[in-house]
């Protein structure tokens, strides 16, 4: 027998029927929607590859590399692609591979260096500056001001000449390089976030200024700097071979794509692939950050993003 539905209960006088409660499905965070948004675009995808390539290869260098990057073997000077070394070697006997694999770690750990240090400057005074106003925002904004009068280049040298040359020295002039652009990228965001009813209610339960930007208005504002980001690692990774291929990088004879480009012009005839080698690396590295940044920016636009 089929079992009885139940009798509804008969409301009493004056009595309320109670709210019946709902499931609803849990929605998806948005660094997670961000990332499978990715993974269905044909560029992020190439990008994200291309990126993680390049970082297990750096990252895994001394396991995958087949010799040492420093090391020489003489009568092997300017060899061409193929036997024993798969992309030659150099001007010294030095095998291109290995350094074109090691060579990605300081490119690489300059990049993070300045977009970490350079994003989280930025953000933090953008932030403050974008809330609090008044002379807050009127310091802060004209120090940044007086750093963007100052080609990228140009600034990168003068503080490369104080603090010495090295990898570490470069990414810390690269970083006060980009700490303006995310200042005022992020001072821009807040100033419209500062003004939405989300702010005024967090203010009405009494919450501290402190809190309201870290909790509320800082989230709601990082998606154009994640796109940010990206660029400046491409920026900063382009900025380093510059500064090496000017001699005030990395120092010989740590392997660099900038520094292996400055060596190769005057053998670019004799042995091309000296220089097409870590050219091509440099340029698939550019290639793979300004894909994944553009897949970034269309997974993070709520009006290419599906509710």
């Amino acid at each position: 027998m089929a079992a009885a539905s139940p009798v509804p209960r008969v409301l009493a006088p004056g009595e309320v029927q109670p709210a019946r409660l709902h499931r609803v499905r849990g929605t998806r965070r948005p660094i997670v929607r961000a990332v499978l948004q990715i993974l269905r675009n044909p560029m992020g995808v190439f990008g994200l590859v291309v990126v993680s390539l390049l970082v297990v290869g750096a990252v895994a260098a001394p396991l995958i590399s087949p010799f040492d990057p420093i090391e020489q073997h003489p009568g092997s000077e300017l060899l061409p692609p193929g036997g024993q070394f798969l992309l030659g070697t150099d001007n010294l006997g030095r095998d291109l591979l290995s350094r074109v694999i090691y060579g990605s770690r300081n490119s690489l750990l300059i990049g993070i260096v300045a977009v970490g240090l350079g994003a989280g400057i930025g953000i933090a005074t953008g932030l403050a500056a974008g809330y609090l106003g008044g002379w807050a925002d009127a310091v802060i904004m004209r120090c940044y001001d007086a750093l963007l009068s100052f080609p990228a280049i140009l600034l990168g040298i003068g503080v490369v000449s104080v603090l010495g040359t090295g990898p570490l020295s470069v990414g810390y002039a690269l970083a006060i390089a980009t700490v303006p652009t995310f200042a005022r990228l992020m001072r821009a965001r807040v100033l419209s976030e500062r003004e939405r009813d989300y702010v005024l209610a967090a203010r009405c339960i009494g919450a501290r200024d402190g809190r309201i930007m870290r909790r509320h208005v800082l989230p709601n504002a990082m998606a154009p700097l994640l796109i940010q980001i990206s660029l400046s690692m491409g920026f900063a990774v382009l900025a380093e071979s510059a500064l090496t291929f000017l001699g005030v990088g990395t120092q010989p004879p740590n392997p660099s794509w900038g520094g292996m480009l400055n060596d190769s012009r005057a053998y670019l005839r004799t042995a091309p692939g000296f220089g097409i080698f870590p050219g091509l690396a440099l340029a698939l590295l550019l290639l793979g950050l300004n894909f994944l940044s553009d897949a970034l920016r269309d997974a993070l636009d709520p009006r290419r993003t599906n509710a």
